[in-house]
């Protein structure tokens, strides 16, 4: 079902969702919301994002903007401080949810490794 914006542009809701795994896309991205998540829903300030990533300041604001951009977080200024926030409670869901999916893949394919390398060897090995 197409999804209405501003401009008066019809979406359909897959072009939306990738639109949104797009902003999610940068392991820095995934750093910081892990940080963010990991605050329990405390603002956290952009110094400490800084000092827990170490991403060139420049570069961390630009990655902010994209997140914000997509209302993934939001921000408030205080003073000179601003602050981020998930945006929504199960953006922390979304990414426990990928790292259970990861670790599942990844256990699989060690298995499957495993497996392959008890086979007995493939003709000469000289």
């Amino acid at each position: 079902m197409p999804s209405s914006f501003p401009d008066g542009a019809e979406k359909p809701l897959y072009e939306i969702k990738a639109n949104l795994f797009k902003a999610l896309a940068h392991p820095a991205r995934i750093r910081v919301l892990e940080i963010l998540a990991a605050s329990g829903g405390q603002p956290t300030a952009v110094r400490e994002i800084l000092e827990q990533t170490g991403i060139e300041a420049t570069l961390l604001s630009q990655h902010l903007a994209v997140l914000k951009r997509h209302d993934v977080v939001r921000a408030e200024r205080s003073g000179n401080a601003v602050h981020y926030e998930l945006a929504h409670p199960k953006v922390a869901e979304l990414l426990a949810i990928a790292r259970i999916f990861l670790t599942d893949t990844l256990s699989a394919s060690r298995e499957q490794l495993a497996v392959l390398e008890a086979l007995p060897p493939i003709g000469s090995q000289g």
